[in-house]
């Protein structure tokens, strides 16, 4: 896949770097602040070769991409230079008037999405060494276990560091002067002194302030909350400093204000609520164990479908730091992502299409391994009784695994591959019931999803059965017939110079090599989306069939240049209605192929789709016969 031409897709799309106010990207999605959000073009995202779904929540605009986001993400982050988070504090001077838990989920989003990838080599690494240690293959006393024990103690020590980095560039403020912050509450002289501190009874004093005999390592909230007090703190340094040093004086008075107050109040505070959460936790443990790890195994789905389940992530993390152990978050979630494998996995087996095959097949071993996205999009939303199951499962095991106290001790993305994450304290208890509990989700999933699903000819989304299975008539064994679009040569779409098209990725139809610069409707339906830029249009029939016309190869890249569409998304068409005049011979002239695909987007709601007709070919002429 050209990931440079589709992060271009992407960025005129949802209106142009001029309407990104923010952006950064998790496992398998792009999410975006975007300044207004009524300027992007969502059902036509929606339909672009490599988005997966595109959703508003939390915030956020996000745009669903798969485990290749990162690759889709660099070349739009140079793109988009000039959105990169500002480092002088100028951000606070922009209104936000979303509501406040929209704010707080794109905020918590914001700051832990970035460090996620050293969270999660950091947990495999401990379940790796879990591993290495249960089947006494290292041990414990040797340097091989002390090594790689404090490689990945590195992360979750210096979380501070990580985390005040992050929440730097969401909060726009400087993020090296942030991680020297969160380098103070590290420093080995401040934890020596705590330690005199508790050891003498003597309080260690700035200015004859107080303060607080805390540790901070592996600490989540205070450092966030010292970030965010800087945020406002900068901007004023920045005032009252004289423009002559203002190179030196700024950050000088950002660091020691930020830094004292950081110490003696915001550190002790947050420390304080993290310690309250971690008593509510366990308070919640110990009267009811199994409610929240079931709700989160059962719902986990939504919230990933609204983005929100990165709220939850700092709990589990926050449990881990201050318990040692996370028994609520990440085994809940266990139970979701492999019931969503087992569910996709379950179309695989039983389904008779051989697209629906392939991608249930892949898509269920990826979300069994921890990545959930191409499982929910891909198969499970998209024919619903899956996700019901997956819900089931996850429910299912959540409960099952909260009420055995399965800790997870590591972290990581939970699935199959981080089990060894559970291994830990002084017995496999955690692990053997955290295997049964994921087994579970799986198995429940699977079959459920194995009795409910039907193919889509056998049965559509309202439960209704298709004309295959009702008595037959002459209108209901009738084929579709789709019309030429373009006056030109029909050729095989095996001809086009794309392999997006070429190989049937988008769908199966039919190219044509026109020889007139007008596209008119091929169908009798509606517009369900036509490009501003004019070079493609989607179209849906009385009879329900999905077509896409794409005028030319890469000419997305002329901005809507030599085209003039005639009608607008919503409109409806008949057959030979003009919907877009275009310059073919200007469009050549600027180097591009004119080639255009006629596609069938639900192709595979048919048993075939047939050319109805080979050369030259004229508007309103049978181009293509459905069955």
């Amino acid at each position: 896949m050209d990931y440079k031409k589709l992060a271009e897709e992407i960025l005129i799309k949802i209106g142009g770097e001029e309407n990104i106010s923010g952006l950064t990207h998790c496992a398998t999605r792009l999410r975006f602040n975007l300044k207004d959000e009524g300027k992007a073009q969502t059902e036509a995202l929606k339909k672009v070769n490599g988005v997966m779904g595109v959703i508003s929540k939390g915030g956020q605009y996000q745009v669903v991409i798969g485990s290749d986001v990162a690759s889709v993400y660099k070349p739009l982050t140079e793109m988009c230079e000039h959105t990169a988070e500002d480092e002088s504090g100028s951000g606070k001077d922009k209104k936000d008037d979303r509501k406040i838990a929209a704010r707080m989920v794109d905020t918590l989003s914001g700051i832990f999405t970035p460090i996620l990838p050293a969270i999660t080599a950091a947990g495999m690494i401990k379940a790796i060494l879990a591993l290495l240690t249960a089947f006494s293959l290292v041990d414990k006393t040797g340097t091989t276990y002390q090594t790689l024990n404090f490689m990945a103690d590195a992360a979750f020590y210096f979380l501070p560091i990580l985390l005040a980095n992050s929440a730097a560039k969401k909060f726009k403020c400087n993020p090296y002067l942030a991680m020297m912050l969160g380098g103070m509450l590290l420093h080995p002289d401040f934890i020596n002194m705590v330690a005199a501190s508790k050891e003498s009874g003597e309080a260690i004093r700035i200015f004859l302030l107080p303060i607080t005999n805390a540790g901070y390592s592996s600490s989540v909230l205070p450092i966030i909350l010292i970030v965010w007090f800087m945020s406002y703190v900068e901007p004023i340094a920045d005032r009252i400093s004289p423009k002559p040093v203002k190179f030196f004086t700024k950050p000088l008075i950002t660091a020691i204000v930020t830094g004292i107050v950081g110490l003696v109040v915001i550190g002790p505070i947050g420390t304080i609520i993290s310690n309250l959460i971690a008593s509510g936790v366990h308070s919640l443990n110990n009267y009811c164990s199994w409610l929240v790890p079931a709700l989160v195994g059962a719902f986990t789905p939504l919230l990933v479908m609204t983005g929100t389940h990165y709220g939850l992530i700092p709990i589990g993390i926050n449990n881990r730091m201050t318990m040692g152990y996370d028994t609520l978050i990440y085994p809940g979630m266990l139970g979701s992502n492999v019931a969503q494998g087992g569910a996709a996995l379950a179309v695989a087996f039983k389904s008779k299409k051989s697209e629906i095959r392939q991608l249930a097949s892949s898509a269920g071993i990826t979300a069994v391994c921890g990545i959930t996205e191409p499982a929910l999009y891909g198969i499970n939303i998209r024919y619903k009784t899956p996700l019901y199951a997956a819900m089931i499962g996850g429910g299912v095991g959540g409960f099952l695994m909260g009420i055995l106290n399965v800790k997870n001790y590591s972290g990581g993305s939970p699935g199959f591959l981080t089990l060894p994450s559970y291994l830990g304290g002084d017995t496999l208890t955690s692990f053997y019931f955290a295997c049964a509990g994921a087994a579970v989700s799986v198995v429940t999933a699977f079959i459920i999803s194995y009795v409910l699903y039907k193919d889509p000819q056998d049965e559509d989304e309202d439960g209704e059965t298709s004309a295959k299975d009702q008595p037959q008539d002459a209108s209901s064994t009738k084929a579709v017939m789709v019309a030429a679009p373009l006056t030109g040569e029909a050729v095989s779409l095996e001809t086009v110079n794309d392999p997006t098209f070429a190989e049937g990725i988008l769908g199966k139809g039919i190219a044509i090599q026109p020889s007139e610069g007008r596209v008119v409707s091929p169908v009798n339906g509606t517009i369900a989306t036509i490009f501003e830029t004019g070079h493609a249009m989607g179209l849906v029939s009385e009879d329900g069939a999905e077509i896409l016309i794409h005028v030319g190869l890469d000419t997305v890249n002329l901005k809507g240049k030599h085209f003039h569409v005639k009608m607008k998304s919503g409109d409806t068409v008949k057959v030979g209605d003009c919907i877009l005049e275009f310059d073919l011979e200007a469009i050549k002239a600027e180097g591009y192929d004119v080639i255009t695909p006629v596609i069938i987007s639900n192709h595979f709601n048919y048993s075939s789709v047939d050319a109805a007709a080979e050369g030259h070919v004229k508007t309103g002429e049978p181009l293509l016969r459905l069955h």
